[in-house]
């Protein structure tokens, strides 16, 4: 039985057309989460809307600027919050607000410290409800949007069991409002080259992400043995059908759970230190399947940032294609001074190294 669940509720699935909060979907999402926890299960909630909340208090008529959405997200957050306390208080559920930025993802101090706030409050039944921190969040520190959070979330507490919620029934062959559009029932990436093609853009005019962030956050909790599921939030029942086992969206075949380590490695992007740029053979050697390498210095060409020794950096390609993550081992000076060079050390640790 999957007994820890991450849920993510996006911006199309909690908003009106006018993009105002949509309470009769939240009412009955909370309602499902309350039925799926007294299973004995566990659940982390991420979610979207705070904004959508703000527009219901204090409409802005103009185009939405960054200050304006600064000011819809803090006015908005406290009545979301309000909200879902009400909803889950009714029937004696206690929830907990836990607001994060990509700066609590970056070092290993943060990472852990928030990891063990969401496992005492798990520990004492309480359902965590987690936001962006839209209101303090710099443009550099944006998340995607709340699918790259909840990806996040999930490697940090090694859940069983993704949902991602949006607005349409899965991952489809065309866009939604093609009537010949088709829903896929299951992905494996084994074969990955057959879905990306299906891709389509559509972010919707009141939040940041899109079926592309859907997609790659799906491929990186998959890779780390963690099922997705990607379906209609708006749909009735739709969290109850899915851990009771019906096919409904889209499911993502998980593979091999991998180390809390490598979970927290596998979504770096955005929070590098640095890059270490390798030649073709250490790049085949990575890319592998049937191999299991540590990065030598020997296949390392080129070296860039100011990282430390237990910084994350980036591995690329001879071709500038981004090849995985990992700890480097030493600082970026002691790696420029070792680049190219035989019967060293490893500047990454296979044991501390993703591959996308």
């Amino acid at each position: 039985m999957a007994k820890r669940i991450v849920i993510k509720v996006g911006t199309k699935a909690l908003s009106t057309e006018g993009g105002n909060l949509d309470i009769v979907v939240l009412k009955h999402l909370v309602e499902q989460i309350i039925a799926i926890k007294k299973q004995d299960r566990e659940v982390v909630l991420v979610t979207s809307g705070a904004m959508g909340a703000g527009r219901s208090l204090m409409p802005i008529r103009t185009k939405e600027q960054r200050a304006d959405k600064q000011v819809l997200a803090a006015v908005g957050q406290a009545k979301l919050m309000s909200i879902y306390s009400n909803f889950f208080g009714k029937k004696k559920e206690i929830c907990a607000q836990v607001l994060a930025t990509k700066e609590d993802f970056r070092d290993r101090m943060h990472y852990l410290n928030m990891r063990m706030c969401f496992e005492n409050l798990l520990k004492n039944s309480v359902i965590p409800i987690v936001n962006e921190n839209d209101v303090v969040a710099t443009t550099e520190l944006f998340f995607t949007d709340n699918d790259e959070l909840a990806g996040l979330v999930a490697s940090q507490l090694n859940a069983d069991i993704v949902v991602i919620l949006t607005s349409v029934d899965g991952f489809l062959t065309r866009d939604p409002k093609d009537k010949n559009s088709i829903l896929i029932p299951e992905i494996d990436f084994s074969d990955i080259g057959m879905y990306q093609k299906y891709i389509f853009p559509d972010k919707t005019d009141f939040g940041r992400g899109g079926m592309l962030t859907k997609f790659n956050i799906a491929k990186k909790l998959a890779l780390q043995g963690i099922t997705v599921y990607f379906a209609n939030g708006k749909r009735k029942n739709i969290l109850s059908d899915i851990i009771s086992g019906k096919k409904v969206g889209t499911k993502f075949l998980p593979k091999r759970k991998v180390t809390a380590m490598k979970r927290r490695i596998a979504h770096s992007e955005g929070l590098e230190k640095g890059f270490v740029q390798v030649n073709a053979c250490a790049e085949e050697l990575l890319l592998s399947k049937t191999k299991i390498m540590s990065l030598l210095p020997v296949g390392v060409t080129k070296v860039s940032g100011n990282f430390e020794k237990g910084d994350i950096i980036g591995i690329i390609g001879k071709r500038g294609k981004k090849v995985g993550y990992g700890i480097a081992e030493y600082n970026a000076v002691r790696a420029k001074e070792l680049a190219g060079l035989k019967k060293t050390r490893p500047v990454i640790h296979y044991n501390r190294m993703f591959i996308v």
